[in-house]
């Protein structure tokens, strides 16, 4: 009997520490609980942080170093407010990537013309380089919503003519012009040796577009050129290079017997004795150019004989192309 009792008191016992246990166990729910609903109510009273965006950024990237060379925000140049104003930036921007400051030299490169030495070989030139300003300033409005990058979009053209040509470009003359000059007066005579000697094989493959200061040089002692008098701003003046406008003027008379296109050409500020009123060519190194493209359908050769007092200036082709050449309109 004792034993039963004390085990039913043991029962009452182990019954009470369980119902405790589960009271504690249902407190600490209860506080987690309350704890969660406190947490969200303070997260809904707590005021709303602003949403800080991520600025929109452009870079425009150097196609052959992969460079970046400017990086801008749309924003600030008035994208999204004045678009117009904005597209003019780019336009701006673009000019002068392609053209250059006065601190900074543009894209465009103009062509060097390939040129045949005295044992037959071709001195190869570099290809004309251009910037596409319209395709830029697309691309770059294009960027302008998300951001990104932009390469420069720079197209190279090679000369055109073939190598096989080279050989037979000399077979026939299709234009020539011949000016005089003092042969006694030095200083004169040289330059224009020089500038004839520059400009002599020159081969001009269809639609390749010559510069007589590219193909030239700078006029300079170091490179050989003398004082002579020069034409300047309506006064006859010394000066270094002095005359080598007869070369440059002789080869306008010489190719604008051929379809051509002049791409630039000066006047003298006085007339020249040497050519016909309104027949010259200015050019002055770094300033007026005398420039024109080979739209003829045919590549040319330019030959050029220099003699004391006088300079004749050729222009050839190979005997099959002289009949395809386009006739002067």
């Amino acid at each position: 009997m004792f034993k039963r009792r004390r085990l039913l008191l043991l029962l009452v016992v182990f019954s009470l520490f369980g119902l405790v246990g589960c009271l504690e166990k249902t407190v600490k729910e209860i506080e987690v609980k309350a704890t969660e609903v406190e947490q969200k109510q303070a997260e809904k009273t707590k005021p709303a942080q602003p949403k800080v965006e991520k600025p929109i950024i452009v870079n425009i990237i150097d196609p052959n170093t992969k460079a970046i060379i400017k990086s801008y925000t749309p924003k600030d140049y008035g994208f999204g407010t004045d678009n117009e104003k904005y597209k003019a930036e780019l336009a701006k921007w673009a000019k002068e990537l392609a053209r250059g400051t006065k601190d900074t030299p543009g894209y465009d490169k103009r062509m060097t013309l390939d040129k045949i030495d005295e044992n037959g070989q071709v001195i190869k030139g570099t290809p004309q380089t251009l910037l596409d300003e319209t395709e830029l300033t697309e691309r770059l409005l294009q960027a302008s919503g998300k951001g990104g990058d932009v390469e420069i979009p720079l197209y190279t053209t090679a000369s055109g003519y073939k190598m096989e040509d080279v050989p037979t470009l000399n077979e026939v003359m299709v234009a020539s012009f011949t000016t005089r000059f003092n042969g006694n007066v030095a200083g004169r005579s040289k330059n224009i040796e020089l500038s004839a000697e520059a400009i002599n094989n020159i081969i001009l493959g269809d639609q390749d577009s010559f510069s007589f200061n590219t193909t030239v040089g700078p006029r300079t002692a170091e490179t050989g050129y003398q004082k002579a008098p020069e034409i300047i701003d309506g006064k006859l003046v010394d000066g270094i290079g002095g005359g080598i406008c007869q070369t440059s003027s002789t080869l306008f008379n010489a190719i604008d017997q051929l379809p051509v296109t002049y791409i630039e050409r000066h006047f003298h500020s006085l007339d020249v004795g040497y050519v016909p009123k309104g027949r010259d060519a200015t050019v002055s190194y770094g300033g007026k150019d005398f420039r024109f493209k080979n739209t003829t359908g045919v590549p040319l050769l330019l030959r050029t004989v220099y003699k004391k007092g006088s300079l004749t200036i050729e222009v050839r082709t190979s005997k099959i192309y002289k009949s395809m050449m386009k006739k002067p309109v």
